[in-house]
């Protein structure tokens, strides 16, 4: 009972900033992001720059001596050396032994605010790790049904966005600490590893929300996908598959990667202040022990205090902007709801699916052996996987769906006999002169006028293809061509994404490719301004006119991911740190402290 009051505390609150109106954006050159983005990396940049400016608490100094923790691993009278029980043991116990796993000092250099986004993120984190169970608990429905499932939503969407950017800022700090030094470089590429499978994690979140964002993620990000190949495998239009992986695989990959993360930062410890060195000898000395176990001055450190004291911050914050902000849930676009908002561009994409002149129509792999949007630099991943999910618009979107009614309709069944009996050739030539007629169809209430043509049994057809529309027979059909759960939406969100009404939508919500639309959300709510790499490349002239636009944009972004990755071993970039000292500003009262 106080759960439900205070959802409805929540609620009236959350009425009153209401971020479910259009979005504002900020154009500059071909520059395109919104202000609920730029709100957020505003917001990020002015936590970063805090964090390395604002004077870190000081506490008491231990000053190093010759006293080593010690750590006896010898077996006992009892034990023998070569079991594999004894050797398993003492071998994680001598490069992690629990003075390293929990410790309760750490060197006084780390003495900035920077240091508490490790921590940060992984309590935003457990947050997000808490409310998906919650959400999972209550089902793939309960959230747009229940004000309690809302909110719960809401804590998950804010929980993300927070440990989105609570790593990135991490992400940042590490980069500019230059924290791959020492032997630390394996410690760098699994945090960066991590930034990237959350990128996969959140994006498949952003599938499973089954509103209209997700559809239209899903519909167009499927191009990107299908070009490399992995459409065939990896169907974004599947929501059974994607919440699979959103729930279960990736999730257990993230936590992994993490683990060793965290392992390694607890086996190497934290970088060391970037010193300069003059000289060959000097630089070797410098670099011998930078990879050494820190021998100066320690301060206290009370790990388990400062995640749970980071993790009630944290939760407050969250739960705060969950009921002051809440979260978008546009209704997602059904067959039906276009059929009876835009009846006359139904009946046009009818046609078009007909007539074999869609989209989906002549695609090509994964759904059939079109060309039109078949993606080539050297190699046609597409072409090699081939068709793996066959569909012929005709059949699939019109004749299937219209056969299972026509034994109670004679006209229709009279003319689906008739057009079935003719020609591709012919049927091809009533489809086209149709697409022509249709242009000029008026409405007599709800019953379609189409100016008389020579398109035979077509006009009929399609009018009986909006009536059964119109009643949800479409949807469910589509869904219904499925073995076992329908759980599966390619064919009826291929069918929709045919016409021109549901991109209208999202032109309306400014989620098309030119505006940037990947890192959008609905409303003003924030989206994934993460995925700015990605998106950037289909500004670029030249790129986003070309008919490889998704493949370039794949490929330069996994080589923007790779150098990321490889920064340690990579000359010059490896030496920004350097050459712009930031790390003076994060490491400045150790520094101080010196003097």
């Amino acid at each position: 009972m106080l759960m439900v009051i205070q959802v409805k505390q929540f609620n009236i609150i959350s009425a009153l900033i209401n971020l479910n109106h259009p979005q504002h954006y900020f154009h500059w050159s071909f520059f395109t992001i919104s202000v609920a983005n730029l709100i957020i990396i505003a917001i990020m940049v002015v936590i970063f720059g805090l964090a390395i400016v604002l004077p870190f608490p000081k506490s008491k100094y231990k000053p190093a001596t010759a006293e080593h923790e010690t750590n006896d691993q010898s077996p006992g009278p009892d034990e023998e050396l070569d079991t594999w029980t004894y050797k398993v043991r003492h071998f994680f116990l001598r490069i992690l032994p629990p003075g390293k796993l929990l410790p309760d000092r750490q060197p006084a250099y780390v003495a900035s605010w920077i240091y508490v986004f490790g921590v940060a993120t992984l309590a935003a984190l457990g947050i997000v790790i808490g409310s998906g169970l919650v959400l999972a608990i209550g089902g793939v429905n309960w959230w747009h049904e229940s004000t309690v499932g809302h909110f719960v939503n809401s804590i998950h969407l804010w929980g993300v966005e927070m440990f989105m950017a609570f790593m990135v800022i991490h992400l940042w700090g590490k980069f500019w600490m230059a924290a791959w030094r020492g032997k630390r470089a394996l410690t760098w590429m699994t945090g960066v590893l991590a930034f990237t499978v959350s990128i996969l994690e959140c994006f498949t979140g952003y599938l499973s929300q089954q509103n209209f964002d997700s559809q239209w993620i899903a519909t167009n990000g499927k191009d990107a996908i299908n070009a490399t190949g992995l459409g065939s495998f990896f169907n974004l239009m599947n929501f059974g598959q994607m919440l699979t992986w959103h729930i279960v695989l990736i999730p257990l990959l993230l936590v992994s990667v993490i683990m060793i993360h965290i392992l390694l930062v607890r086996v190497r410890g934290v970088s060391h202040p970037i010193q300069k060195a003059r000289g060959r000898a000097e630089r070797r000395a410098l670099k011998s022990a930078e990879a050494s176990a820190w021998r100066g001055p320690t301060r206290r450190y009370d790990i388990l205090r400062e995640g749970s004291i980071a993790t009630v911050i944290v939760l407050v914050l969250v739960v705060l902007l969950a009921g002051v902000l809440s979260s978008p849930d546009d209704p997602p676009v059904t067959v039906a709801t276009w059929a009876k908002i835009a009846p006359a561009d139904f009946m046009a994409t009818t046609g078009s699916e007909l007539a074999g002149t869609s989209e989906t129509a002549k695609y090509g792999p994964p759904y059939n052996h079109g060309s039109s949007n078949v993606q080539k630099i050297g190699v046609s991943w597409q072409m090699l996987t081939g068709v793996h999910t066959p569909i012929n618009t005709a059949k699939t979107f019109v004749l299937a769906p219209l056969a299972k009614i026509a034994p109670g309709d004679r006209k229709l069944a009279r003319a689906l006999n008739e057009y079935n009996r003719a020609s591709s050739k012919q049927q091809r030539r009533w489809a086209k002169a149709y697409l022509s007629a249709v242009t000029k169809v008026k409405f007599n209430g709800d019953l379609p006028v189409v100016p008389k043509a020579k398109d035979g049994p077509v006009p009929l057809m399609v009018a009986s293809e909006l009536t059964m529309a119109r009643s949800g027979a479409i949807d469910a059909d589509l869904i219904a061509q499925q073995p076992f759960y329908g759980t599966n939406y390619t064919k009826p969100l291929l069918f929709i994404e045919d016409g021109s009404y549901f991109s209208s939508i999202a032109q309306s919500e400014h989620l098309t490719g030119s505006q940037w639309g990947v890192m959008n959300e609905t409303g003003s709510y924030p989206g994934q301004p993460w995925l700015w790499l990605y998106t950037l490349w289909y500004q670029i002239p030249g790129f986003s006119t070309s008919a490889n636009v998704d493949l370039i944009a794949i490929y330069l972004t996994v080589l923007a991911t790779t150098l990321l990755l490889l920064v340690p071993f990579i000359p010059g970039i490896r030496d920004i740190p350097r050459l712009i000292p930031i790390h003076r500003i994060i490491w400045r009262q150790w520094r101080s402290s010196k003097q």
